[in-house]
């Protein structure tokens, strides 16, 4: 469904409406390349080798827990034309002060209270510490250094994120993630090019 800002139209968000995602939780990332194109490297033998964009692209993340407060990294790929990658936002990363004490089993919480829902309050002030603000630094970060050293190198413009909701969930999502270099076949971001 598409509304109408500033007279253009854009696409609704498909982040839920009712979760500041400040909060603490895990979430489940997924980013891509520009048109799914293999910047990052190839997959040989059920092995990643990473292109120099892709080294880029992999310490890049690891540095992410020395530049954002309250942030655990969990599992993390580099694939040939994305990235998948687990962040844990532990404390009260909320100017609000409204945080979810929950860990991995993540309770989902309406706050009735608001005036306006804490999605219509997103476009406002993303946050400093969200999700977005922290995926939309890292991916200006590896643009960045991959366009400075003269590497050709675009991303998709938005990202996938998955609120984590319990223990069983997070392993899964795990597994999924280690094991996506040896199923990179299958995988529906490969390509046959």
């Amino acid at each position: 469904m598409t509304d109408k800002f500033k007279n253009k139209y854009r696409i609704q968000s498909t982040r839920l409406q009712n979760w500041d995602y400040r909060w603490s939780a895990a979430y489940f990332i997924t980013i891509c390349t520009q048109d799914r194109e293999c910047y990052f490297g190839r997959i040989e033998d059920e092995m990643m080798f990473l292109s120099p964009v892709g080294a880029i692209a992999d310490v890049l993340w690891h540095e992410l827990k020395f530049h954002v407060k309250n942030i655990e990294l969990d599992a993390f790929v580099v694939m040939p034309n994305h990235i998948h990658g687990i962040i844990v936002l532990n404390g009260d990363n909320n100017e609000n002060g409204i945080a979810v004490d929950t860990g991995h089993a993540l309770y989902l919480q309406h706050h009735n209270q608001l005036k306006n829902s804490i999605g219509q309050q997103r476009f406002q002030n993303i946050g400093k510490n969200s999700v977005s603000s922290i995926i939309g630094s890292y991916k200006s970060a590896v643009a960045k250094h991959a366009n400075r050293l003269g590497f050709d190198f675009k991303w998709q413009s938005l990202f996938h994120d998955h609120i984590i909701r319990n223990e069983e969930s997070f392993k899964r999502i795990q597994s999924y993630i280690i094991q996506n270099p040896a199923n990179w076949a299958e995988d529906k971001f490969h390509s046959s090019m």
